[in-house]
């Protein structure tokens, strides 16, 4: 029993706290911050209309979740001037700016974090799945040292040969299992959630979103004559969904398992116009590719920095 418990806490002990290269969560910043950089000039077209102290949805317009009747907190709240909440809104885009190149990202990326939050949370009516999943990115990658690799600061530390950038860091692997523990769950319960559903069950449900109107941005109802085809694709989804919990975690499914999202996802943004949504479930799903994986990892040096 005692040899049991032993086995099992050095088990918790590598998969948590082994000190884990910077180079998947660079390139995860870099992805998610010109994501989400995006996503904010796209707030300045309708700022004073979604934002505002006068907007179409009013700062009480929240949840009942929290006491007091309010979803959760939002800067955005204690702003009621136009040229306030023009001038927090370019600090914003600056600040996201630099987290997204590098820059200072111990200060920068828990101030990108706390922005992307605190929209979502002001704009309760007018969101959709990127912002939630742009939300646990940000804040996950706040915990890491993300700047370490593909960084204005590991540039510059290198041109002074410093040795910053070139470490294993434990909060790289916290960060990472979060992200993916995190991304297991929002498969499992919406694959879960889709069983109760008879049309995905019966392996109609793909052609129901395709033929769609509301979400429609491909004419894709020429498989209206290949039924047997799509139900080939709705099964598929919700068994990948189900399982991929499961799948993920071994190298020899993994593949297999990456390589459905990338179809799926894609395939929901080209033909239902979502394409920052997919774009963004992709790059979450990248903390399950191994930072030696990728080119740039190979110069990453065993040095571990806690």
């Amino acid at each position: 029993m005692n040899r049991w418990l032993k086995d099992w806490a050095s088990a918790w002990n590598r998969f948590w706290f082994t000190p884990q290269a910077p180079t998947t969560l660079g390139i995860i910043r870099w992805l998610t911050g010109c994501m989400v950089f995006y996503n904010h000039l796209v707030w300045s077209l309708g700022m004073e209309t979604f934002l505002g102290s006068q907007a179409a949805i009013p700062a009480d317009y929240r949840s009942d979740l929290l006491v007091g009747g309010r979803f959760a907190w939002s800067h955005l709240d204690w702003i009621d001037s136009g040229a306030w909440l023009w001038g927090s809104h370019v600090v914003g885009l600056i600040v996201i700016a630099l987290w997204t190149v590098g820059f200072k990202t111990r200060w920068t990326g828990w101030l990108t974090a706390a922005w992307v939050i605190s929209y979502a949370n002001r704009a309760t009516g007018a969101l959709f799945g990127f912002d939630q999943i742009a939300a646990f990115l940000c804040l996950y990658l706040a915990i890491s040292r993300c700047g370490d690799a593909l960084s204005w600061d590991a540039s510059r530390a290198a041109r002074r040969n410093e040795n910053v950038g070139q470490g294993r860091a434990v909060t790289n692997r916290i960060a990472t299992r979060l992200i993916q523990i995190h991304l297991c769950l929002v498969y499992l319960f919406a694959g879960l959630g889709k069983l109760g559903g008879e049309y995905w069950l019966n392996g109609e449900a793909v052609w129901g979103a395709l033929a769609s109107y509301e979400y429609q941005s491909l004419d894709m109802t020429w498989l209206a004559g290949h039924m047997t085809l799509i139900a080939l694709m709705t099964l598929v989804s919700l068994i990948w969904e189900v399982s991929y919990a499961a799948l993920i975690w071994p190298r020899l499914t993994r593949p297999i398992v990456l390589t459905i999202a990338v179809f799926v996802h894609v395939g929901i943004g080209a033909a239902m116009g979502m394409m920052t949504f997919g774009l963004i479930m992709l790059v979450a799903n990248l903390a399950f590719v191994e930072p030696q994986w990728w080119p740039v990892g190979k110069t990453i040096k065993p040095v571990e920095s806690h």
